[in-house]
């Protein structure tokens, strides 16, 4: 079982690092090019507003996945478990839709047909 939950949560681990990475890449570039009040809305951003966001969940879940490998490890779910809280519900998720709503009228589409967290396939208009 502790083999099991090593390979898991190393899996998880680097799905998630991938995730946030790609994620922040692909807005640096959109960055670079965008005009002002323009949306991010390809690549992972398609499928999730905050895929930094969410590789980061990822990577603190899967630390608490690896720590079950030891009998102290439950201890520590309140670790990825405030840091979920923080990212959807704290100063994550929430503080930066509401900065982009205020700022990019745009941003309401954005969000109508964007999975707010966990990266979904988009939902059609209407």
């Amino acid at each position: 079982m502790t083999g099991t939950l090593l390979l898991t949560g190393a899996a998880l681990w680097l799905a998630g690092f991938v995730f946030e990475s790609v994620g922040d890449w692909q807005l640096a570039r959109f960055k670079a090019r965008a005009r002002t009040g323009q949306i991010m809305d390809r690549g992972l951003w398609r499928y999730t507003r905050h895929p930094n966001y969410f590789g980061d969940f990822c990577m603190w879940w899967s630390l608490f996945l690896i720590s079950l490998g030891s009998a102290a490890g439950l201890a520590t779910v309140f670790a990825p478990l405030l840091m979920t809280w923080i990212l959807t519900r704290g100063t994550g998720q929430r503080l930066t839709d509401r900065r982009m709503a205020a700022t990019r009228p745009q941003y309401a589409d954005y969000i109508a047909r964007t999975s707010g967290f966990f990266p979904l396939p988009p939902r059609r208009p209407g």
